[in-house]
């Protein structure tokens, strides 16, 4: 199952798409924002309506939530990497791959948007805390090569739009 018609996570086309979702937007106000939006737009829903998927072989926003909770723990230990070892090494995952493995297509919606929330207001506390010499240090990522801190906190703040858009056409198809 794709999350999207995106292409994959390690090609430039993939880096280039995802940071001109997020343009001049400041990526630590995206990622404050993202749990907040997406708590006010599936708050009416039914826990059927969860495992909606957007369309043959999409993701339902169950789905979804579990990939933004698998997402926010590898962004998260990326972050931490980062910020505490020279030329970290970031090791890539195949996001199909974990919603297959994890069996996504089953997961509990409430659960893993919990799960969501709670990393994502962990993993602020990192994001929050990089000076402007920080925004420099350098990760390896195992994919894609050397890339900064601030283009992995961008990624991670684009990722959100991207995910934010996904939740807004399975939302269109639900109601």
């Amino acid at each position: 199952m794709n999350s999207s018609d995106a292409p994959t996570p390690a090609s430039p086309a993939y880096v280039s798409d995802t940071l001109a979702l997020l343009g001049e937007l400041d990526p630590l106000e995206v990622l404050a924002e993202t749990p907040d939006y997406i708590l006010s737009h599936v708050e009416e829903l039914d826990e059927p309506e969860f495992h909606i998927p957007e369309g043959p072989g999409k993701w339902s926003l169950a789905q979804v939530f579990m990939h933004l909770a698998d997402a926010e723990i590898a962004f998260g230990w990326r972050a931490r990497l980062v910020l505490t070892q020279d030329n970290a090494p970031m090791t890539g995952y195949d996001q199909s791959v974990w919603m297959e493995r994890f069996d996504g297509a089953n997961t509990d919606a409430e659960q893993a948007l919990d799960t969501f929330l709670t990393l994502r207001d962990w993993n602020m506390r990192v994001w929050r805390s990089a000076t402007d010499a920080d925004l420099s240090r350098i990760g390896v990522d195992s994919e894609r090569g050397p890339e900064s801190f601030d283009l992995l906190r961008r990624l991670a703040a684009g990722h959100d739009l991207r995910h934010r858009r996904q939740v807004d056409r399975i939302l269109a198809g639900i109601r």
